[in-house]
């Protein structure tokens, strides 16, 4: 068993060396069935190879979250501008309209709610592999804590929905959960998106840090940036463009959108940076164009 004594610091992560595509556009995943990677192409454009996330699965351990408020008010608005919608089956059941031809990426499992001090105990289960099936989910989302208590529980998750999606051509979605006694640093971030990305995430979804473009060649399979806090329209839209420029394959964003002083507009904005190529200047003078035609 390996440890970590006498261990040598990583340095070389060949930054110049595109990975091998080998027949289908997104890294690492070239030899998944079919209907995984149809999947996966309903979650990533063919063409840009990134993906827009909707996220707006607060409820699950915050409740009603500031624009959150009416889920059936605010989210349908924003799907035309987003390749995924990022929920809780009881969310996409009774406020998303089954008409949609969205992909959905179904959070699994759940946790604490935030009475708590510490959303770390790992949780458990909260949408098993036939529920999935029956949702039509294009990917599984699963919190994992790595450093943190649960993380042996969380990554047993992890692994079960692994298993059962590999068994029905389902994608696994691991997130990277951040809790208070963890740095949000490069170190850290190179440990759990390879950890999570070694169990058998298809994808990791993670945060943007310094050096993120190490974090993004180390990782075998694609990441997605997570938002975080809800910050000014142009911080967010300099973090997506950074994150892309460096290596991401899109973005999962919820309070910097449905937060927004301009939900729609920022919606647009965020796919201009990840589909388009747009820098984050022009992002943001999209978004006070849109903003200020109102």
């Amino acid at each position: 068993m390996a440890d970590n004594q006498g261990n040598k610091v990583a340095k070389d992560y060949h930054l110049d060396v595109k990975p091998a595509q080998e027949g289908f556009y997104l890294k690492g995943l070239n030899h998944c069935d079919w209907g995984m990677k149809n999947r996966l192409s309903r979650i990533f454009n063919p063409k840009s190879g990134n993906t827009v996330m909707l996220a707006f699965d607060h409820g699950y351990i915050m409740g009603s979250t500031a624009g959150l408020e009416r889920l059936d008010v605010t989210i349908p608005p924003l799907m035309d501008d987003v390749d995924v919608l990022m929920a809780t089956r009881g969310a996409l059941r009774s406020c998303i309209p089954p008409t949609t031809d969205k992909a959905l990426c179904l959070r699994v499992t759940y946790d604490s709610s935030v009475v708590k001090e510490e959303m770390s105990a790992g949780g458990g289960f909260s949408c098993d592999i036939e529920n999935a099936i029956r949702m039509n989910a294009a990917c599984m989302a699963v919190q994992t804590f790595i450093g943190a208590p649960g993380e042996s529980n969380s990554l047993e998750l992890l692994s079960r929905t692994v298993d059962a999606g590999t068994k029905y051509g389902i994608p696994t979605l691991g997130v990277v959960a951040v809790g208070k006694q963890m740095a949000r640093d490069t170190r850290f971030f190179l440990l759990a998106t390879r950890i999570l990305a070694e169990t058998g995430a298809s994808f990791v979804k993670t945060y943007y840090c310094e050096d993120f473009e190490k974090v993004a060649a180390a990782c075998p399979v694609p990441l997605v940036i997570a938002g975080g806090k809800k910050i000014p329209e142009d911080e967010a839209l300099t973090m997506a463009y950074r994150a892309i420029s460096e290596g991401a394959h899109g973005v999962d964003m919820g309070r910097n959108i449905f937060q927004s002083e301009d939900p729609l507009a920022m919606t647009k904005a965020i796919a201009k940076v990840v589909h388009e190529g747009y820098t984050d200047k022009l992002a943001y003078e999209y978004f006070l164009d849109l903003k200020n035609s109102k």
